[in-house]
């Protein structure tokens, strides 16, 4: 605390050392392999993002998450609820995906392909489209505001508002019918589910990509923090070299780095203007590196410039670095590798071979079994027949497995519609002489009538006294 000239005790002057104020990056635009590279990551991914609710297939939408009939379109496929360990597999392919990458290039999710870093691109694309380079942006920031800069923000922002709201709409047009969404949006009959979520994923994106851009990746990304724990000093990275670069230093291009006592490093600091999170990769890897190598392509044209080889900053490892042999394969690598492709192959497997019908067999529990008037033993079960065909099929039960037995089933066929649950019960008589266990096997057989390649299987068990 300190005493100002009243007398009053307030905070220090240097109170902004705990709480300092954001300052607004202004990324360099840049060419080169890389920044090519992301380029197309932005129009493939967004491309398809954009695209992909608008294709047809079989008469309704390509992709559609129809949560309120509880089906899941993908080209061709029709997933359930009951489906839903396929998701769940899906999620462990991305994590060991992230992981893989991560161990072999760093941050290359990060770089091209994080939405966060493709929308931004977007959005930075619009800004210097209205505003200029990036010289010019500061220049109008700090200019007081007249017409020209009211007019020249509230374009940018429009544009930003305007894409972000088509985000969000085609966002929900995953959920609902994009069409129907797109009619509805016309004539203002948007449900409120609808309306909300538009609003709600159209100013994330807002926000996100036009206004606090890196903040996101530095502040509130977990994967920024944790990322460390998959690199080791064979992990491709963003690297300076600095027994290459330094000492730092201007020069004129006639000058030998050498004879004036200087590095390769020409202390222009584009390294730093290109940097979409405002750091300087001349002071070593940092969590806030992104890993888009935007660095690495301006520091080769300024190399290219001086006539000096290029790789000043460039993608290497920690051991290359240090001077030893990077390894390729190593144990991480192979495990997340073989855990992916066993994975996968056992997914695409469980997919091309599902059948669209399922049955459960549930015993009465009220008894674990009954004798008739006739001195039978009997168990009764509800077998829970789904539909997850695109179809209306007719369907067929049987059951076999106990030699003798007598099968009750209230209908010799089955109408099951489209996603439709019917609960059929059903009863197993058997004379307790041909019972020679207290629990066997049973088996139950559901075959399409119409489609007889449409069958599932599934074992019961049959309880009866204790054989003697």
């Amino acid at each position: 605390m300190t005493k100002d000239a009243s007398g009053s005790q307030g905070l220090a002057d240097n109170s902004t050392e705990f709480y300092e104020k954001h300052k607004k990056i202004y990324p360099r635009k840049v060419s080169g392999v890389f920044a090519r590279l992301r380029v197309a990551g932005v129009f493939f991914l967004l491309g398809g993002y954009y695209l992909v609710p608008w294709l047809r297939w079989d008469n309704h939408q390509a992709v559609l998450f129809d949560l309120p009939a509880r089906k899941f379109y993908i080209f061709g496929l029709t997933f359930w609820p009951q489906d839903f360990f396929y998701l769940a597999a899906l999620l462990i392919i991305a994590a060991l995906s992230l992981f893989f990458f991560t161990a072999l290039a760093g941050r290359l999710w990060c770089g091209y392909a994080c939405p966060q870093t493709v929308w931004t691109e977007v959005f930075l694309w619009i800004e210097r489209k209205v505003e200029g380079s990036r010289n010019q942006q500061i220049k109008l920031d700090k200019a007081e505001m007249d017409s020209r800069k009211l007019s020249t923000k509230a374009l940018k922002h429009f544009l930003w508002l305007a894409l972000s709201a088509w985000t969000g709409f085609t966002f929900v047009g995953y959920f609902t019918p994009i069409i129907d969404l797109g009619h509805a949006t016309l004539q203002f009959s948007l449900g409120p589910w609808e309306t909300f979520w538009v609003i709600f994923y159209g100013f994330a994106t807002y926000g996100n990509a036009g206004w606090m851009r890196e903040q996101v990746c530095i502040y509130m990304c977990p994967y920024a923090r944790f990322q460390s724990a998959m690199f080791d000093k064979d992990t491709l990275i963003i690297s300076y070299d600095d027994k290459r670069g330094e000492a730092r230093g201007a020069r004129k291009k006639s000058v030998d780095p050498k004879q004036v006592g200087l590095g390769d490093c020409v202390d222009c600091t584009l390294c730093v203007q290109v940097c979409p999170t405002g750091i300087d990769i001349r002071d070593g890897l940092q969590y806030q590196c992104i890993g888009c190598a935007a660095c690495a392509d301006v520091c080769d044209e300024v190399m290219d410039k001086m006539g000096y080889d290029k790789g000043l900053v460039k993608y290497t490892t920690q051991n290359r670095i240090d001077g030893k042999t990077t390894h390729l394969l190593r144990p991480r690598i192979i495990v997340y590798a073989s855990l992916l492709v066993v994975i996968s192959s056992a997914l695409i497997y469980s997919i091309a071979t599902r059948i669209p019908l399922e049955m459960d067999i549930i015993r009465d529990r009220n008894a674990l079994y009954r004798e008739t008037s006739d001195g039978l033993v009997e168990n009764i079960y509800t077998l829970k027949l789904i539909n997850m065909d695109t179809e209306d099929h007719r369907y067929h039960v049987r059951a076999d497995g106990l030699k003798e037995m007598i099968f009750i089933n209230p209908t010799e066929e089955i109408i099951i519609k489209t996603g439709e649950v019917i609960n059929l019960p059903v009863r197993i008589q058997i004379d307790p002489v041909n019972l020679v266990k207290t629990s066997s096997k049973v088996n139950f057989y559901l075959t399409s009538i119409d489609q007889p390649k449409l069958a599932v299987t599934e074992q019961a068990r049959f309880i009866g006294p204790i054989a003697k």
